[in-house]
Formats: C-alpha cells, structure tokens, sequence
C-alpha cells in the first residue's frame, strides 16, 4: 500500500473565503475611523487619544487603523488555562475547541421537580459540580443570578460557589473593578498568589460593551484590571443582527468586530501581551418575539465566519457558544438545536465554546440539558475526528481471514474487532440503542430521563478535589468582607 503523508483529514466548516473576510475587516477598520465609538472611562480614552486616536463631542473617539494594528499585533496567539491545581487543561489556540457552561441565567429547572424555578446558590454549586464530573465540558461558569445573595456582591458570590465545587478553569462575570478585585483575591488565594496565578491562570472573564459602540466606565474599570492583572478576559459585544447591530451579518459582524478592536486596543494598552480572546456575538434578534435567538442558524454561522477571520487575518483564540436552546423544556426542539450548534462550533474549529445547557433563550438552565450536550458533544467530537486511514483501518489482514474462514465466519469473533472497537465506533452513555424489548423492561425512559438520573448520580457520587481548610477559610472571609 502507498505510504500517507497523514491517515486522518478533518473535516473543517468554512464560510468565508479570503476577500470576504478582509471585506469584513476593513468595514470594521472604517467604522472605527469614521463614525468611532463612545468611551465612557476617561483613562481608556486618554490612553487611546496618547496612541493616536482623534476625540470629538461627547466622548466619541475615532481610531486610525494603525492603533488597532499595533495591538493585533502585541496579542498573543495562544492562550493556556490551567485547572485549579495547576494542571494543563484549555490550550486555547488554532483549532482546539472546548465547551463550557454560560451565565447569570434568572431560572432553572428544577432537578426533582421538573418545574421552572428563581434561581439560587446551590444551583450554581450543582453546575459547577455536574461540570466537574462531565467528560467533556471543560470549564464551568455560573449558569445562575441567584436570588438568595446580596444582589451588590452577587458575582463574588458565585465566582466563590465555583471554586468550592468544583477544580476545572471558570469563567467569571464581574460588574465592576471592585467586585472584581475581591474574585481576583479568592483566586490568588486558590493558586497560592498572584505569582502563580499569572503564571497557571484557572479563570478567564467575560464582559461585554454595549452595541452599537458603547463602552461605559465599568466594562472598562474591569478590563484594564484584567490587562493589569495578566488575567485572561473576552469582550464579545451583544451586536445582534436587528438589535444592536444592523439585521444583515456582515454588518452586524462588522461592527461587532469594530468593538472587539476597541477593547482589545484598551487591553493592550493597558498591558502589552496580556491575553485577550477575540469575538463578538453574532445571533439575531428574532422579529416575531423580539428576543435574542440561542437556536438560530445564524449564531453558528457568524461564529464559523469569524474562526474563518481568525485563520485569515487575526490569529487570535476566539470565543463561541454552542449547546443552547430557544425552546422551554428539554423536548426534540432543544436536541435538535443543541446539536446544530455543538457541531457547528466543532466543525468550524472554534476555541472556548459557552453557552452550554441554556434553555428559553438564555433565561432558564438545566442540568439535564448540560448532561446531554457533554454526550452530544463527545458524538461530535468523534465525527470531526475524521475517518483514520492506515494498515490497521483498512484490517486487510482481518478481511483476509475471515473472508477465507468459510460460511459462518465473522468479524465479530475476529481479534481485530476486539482491538479496534473501542476506537472505531462511537459508544454512547445515555443515548439509547438496546432492542425495543430490553429499553421496554428496563423502563422505557427517554432521553431526559436518562439525563436527570445521570445529573442526579454525579451530584450524589462526584467528589470534588478538595481544597486546604485554610484557603477555604480565606475565600468565606472575601466573600463576607463585602
């Protein structure tokens, strides 16, 4: 057999070529310089205007494409997570891909009841803790706004219930400089310092500017503490088509990426080489309901056009969303578009992927429904894997033997199927392919039975990497000296 360069290809989803995506580029280059954007932080717009950008009226500011090209340039292209015991855990670049929960949802449904519920703290201990326990969901964030905290404090509150459930990376919500200098302080306290913590970082913030072109003095208060701090942030704008941003993608990616250039020209500034996870979200705003959609095709097209950008012209890790529903109970409507955008966000080679388990557009989570995306996305996973081609694969040897064996020869009995098996197909956990009998006597439960067992038994028998009483200690004194 003729020797391969490599046995496997990828299978990777574009949708730009390359003049589309420096046509995107360049409007967003042009909104900057012509129309600008509205800085609410005095020292982000004196450190823009020291770089050569040009103000006007009411705080607007205009960027020359050279101030923004500088900072392309400082940013790394790679971005490492680490656990919260120091180990490697997210390499955040080229094509690897990781998928993680979302955040500050209002309700829930409930694990024992089924019903829709107000969100509490304990929800967020059991997301972090099914994270913890789940193969394939690599980062947790709070996927609760729970309504039994001080509403002043309630991020250092949830940022503190991650870290006691659970050790993967977390990704964090702050409202301002303050609140995020005390999360700041319960990490240090969890890597053993801020030396280490720059060094092995386990968290990464979320913020967002306000679209169209808005970054009032919070958003800006927590990203250059971030810059400051070496403490890995994104700033994916909310530029919906129809919304904040105009209904057509291309302008709505536009001027989207407009605003990642902004905040990530302030990060550099703030802190040359500090990293910065590039993209906007990009869904639409939906014209009947007039909600954001989390199950439209469009989000997970604009998110292929970006990763597109990424390898064209940015070279930056980027973020993403995948594993999320418009729809109100974990039913066909949520598999279906929690499948589409999972392997979409895979397919498309995306970085660090959010989002997972949001129900009702991002108002409502579930357990449930983040313990079927982790089987969905291993599914995925195996798919974009693409098809190995080697001596073993193509088992001429096996072909040979069995075929040669006679009538009642088979491959199951052969030595070759019992080396190669667990590798070559799929084997799922909770989706069901036993004979309609046996799933019959078994119980005959569906899908989002099998789910809320399997949520259920983790949260029951996970244990948790436990953390030194005196760090646990430090983190009840943080979070209480609010």
């Amino acid at each position: 057999m003729k020797a391969l360069k490599a046995d496997t290809f990828e299978p990777r989803l574009k949708v730009l070529n390359r003049d589309q995506a420096w046509a995107i580029h360049e409007a967003a280059l042009e909104i900057l310089g012509k129309t600008g954007v509205r800085m609410e932080h005095r020292g982000a717009l004196e450190m823009l205007l020291d770089a050569g950008a040009e103000s006007s009226e009411g705080g607007w500011v205009k960027l020359p494409a050279s101030v923004v090209e500088k900072a392309l340039e400082s940013a790394p292209r790679q971005i490492d997570l680490y656990d919260q015991q120091g180990n490697e855990a997210m390499c955040l670049t080229n094509g690897n891909a990781y998928y993680g929960t979302g955040s500050d949802a209002t309700f829930t449904l409930d694990l024992e009841s089924g019903e829709r519920r107000r969100t509490v703290l304990k929800d967020v201990a059991n997301f972090a803790r099914l994270v913890d326990g789940l193969e394939n969901m690599s980062f947790a964030m709070s996927m609760a706004n729970p309504d039994d905290v001080p509403v002043e404090s309630i991020y250092v509150y949830v940022f503190a219930e991650m870290v006691r459930n659970s050790s993967k990376p977390i990704v964090f919500i702050a409202d301002s400089g303050n609140d995020i200098a005390r999360i700041h302080d319960i990490a240090c306290q969890v890597a053993s310092g801020e030396e280490n913590l720059q060094r092995k970082p386990f968290l990464l913030n979320y913020s967002e500017a306000i679209s169209p072109l808005r970054f009032p003095q919070n958003v800006m208060e927590k990203l250059i503490f971030c810059a400051e701090h070496r403490v890995p942030i994104c700033l994916p704008s909310g530029s919906n088509a129809g919304g904040g941003a105009p209904v057509t993608l291309a302008g709505a990616m536009a001027i989207g990426i407009a605003e990642n250039l902004v905040g990530l020209t302030v990060h550099q500034l703030a802190g040359k080489g500090a990293p910065f996870l590039f993209g906007p979200n990009c869904s639409v705003l939906d014209m009947k309901s007039t909600v954001v959609s989390y199950g439209c095709p469009e989000w997970s097209l604009t998110q292929a056009a970006l990763a597109d950008m990424r390898d064209e012209i940015y070279g930056l890790p980027i973020w993403a969303f995948a594993g999320a529903s418009d729809a109100k109970v974990m039913d066909a409507q949520a598999g279906a578009e929690a499948m589409f955008s999972i392997v979409t966000a895979l397919l498309s080679r995306a970085n660090l992927i959010h989002d997972v388990g949001f129900l009702e557009y991002g108002n409502t989570s579930s357990l449930e429904m983040v313990t079927m995306a982790d089987e969905l996305v291993a599914m995925s996973r195996f798919f974009t894997r693409g098809i190995p081609v080697n001596q073993e694969t193509l088992a001429l040897d096996a072909i040979q033997r069995v075929a040669g064996g006679g009538p009642g020869s088979i491959f199951l009995l052969d030595d070759h199927t019992f080396e190669h098996f667990m590798k070559a197909q799929f084997l799922p956990r909770l989706l069901d392919r036993s004979r309609y009998d046996s799933w019959n006597e078994a119980g005959a439960a569906d899908l989002y039975r099998a789910c809320n067992t399997e949520a259920r038994r983790i949260l029951s028998e996970h244990q948790v990497a436990a953390k030194p009483d005196g760090v646990l200690a430090e983190i009840d004194r943080i979070v209480k000296a609010g």
